[in-house]
């Protein structure tokens, strides 16, 4: 089974065990536990969004599987990236790949490619795993990564995991990875954001495109929500709901260069 080794541990999270349970256990709290279609959790060093992750972390009823889907920093390997096969470790956990579920999603989605090369250096899915690892030991994950396309294609995207989720026999969560505005001001990107968040909300994928695209909002992971949103409203989803919001400004102190953290919560 071809392991998928931390990438970024000691750089975005701790890499001893003992310290990164206690930084995340810092961040949840004990709510009253729910389930979702999908969540949308930031993905920068713990230091500065960790509180915004764990705000949706703490209320999620984590299922056994989730997919996760992510922007592609780096653009190596192919536009729709799967790693079919495997596992992913972190410090607190190996959590491995459901195989089945990989395997649907790529025969519902014949553009995607079942590769390991986008996800070898790629930081967004794997800040996702140590949280996962605390909350749902046992889970089991498929992770996918994307780059711009035609919105044509995002809708087909989304609406094949949507496919691939309902033949399972048990609860899915579909997951995305995304940070906010990038290196703007403070009151900038809490203006920008509250428009693309609140295209989130409404389950509004188109809207959410030509928000980002017309005010230059540097999300990273606006193809990915945009699948996300498609799949959610193909599954029966109502509605979202902001569990959180912050910049770093609130870790770093610097008003002038920040960026922007969501907590999404879809049912």
């Amino acid at each position: 089974m071809t392991i998928r080794a931390a990438a970024v541990a000691g750089q975005f999270y701790p890499s001893a065990p003992d310290a990164l349970s206690a930084q995340l256990d810092s961040f949840l709290s004990i709510q009253k536990k729910e389930k979702a279609i999908a969540a949308l959790c930031p993905h920068a060093g713990y230091i500065y969004s960790g509180s915004v992750a764990g705000s949706v972390y703490s209320r999620l009823e984590l299922p056994r599987k989730i997919i996760l889907l992510g922007p592609n920093h780096s653009g190596i390997g192919p536009q729709f990236s799967v790693m079919a096969e495997g596992g992913w470790e972190v410090p607190n956990g190996l959590l491995p790949i459901d195989g089945e579920l990989a395997k649907r999603i790529l025969e519902e989605t014949p553009f995607f490619t079942a590769d390991e090369t986008a996800h070898e250096f790629e930081h967004s899915l794997e800040v996702q795993l140590p949280f996962i690892a605390r909350l749902r030991p046992d889970a089991s994950i498929v992770p996918v990564t994307m780059t711009p396309a035609l919105l044509d294609y995002l809708k087909k995207a989304g609406h094949g995991i949507a496919r691939a989720i309902n033949a399972e026999k048990e609860d899915v969560l579909l997951l995305v990875s995304s940070d906010m505005s990038h290196y703007v001001p403070d009151a900038t990107a809490r203006e920008k954001d509250r428009l693309a968040i609140t295209r989130i909300l409404e389950l509004d994928p188109e809207g959410l495109l030509d928000t980002v695209t017309e005010n230059r909002i540097s999300m990273c992971g606006y193809i990915p929500a945009i699948v996300m949103l498609y799949a959610a409203r193909m599954l029966g989803a109502k509605g979202g709901e902001l569990a959180g919001y912050d910049t770093s400004a609130s870790a770093s102190g610097d008003l002038g260069q920040v960026v922007g953290y969501a907590g999404i919560i879809i049912k």
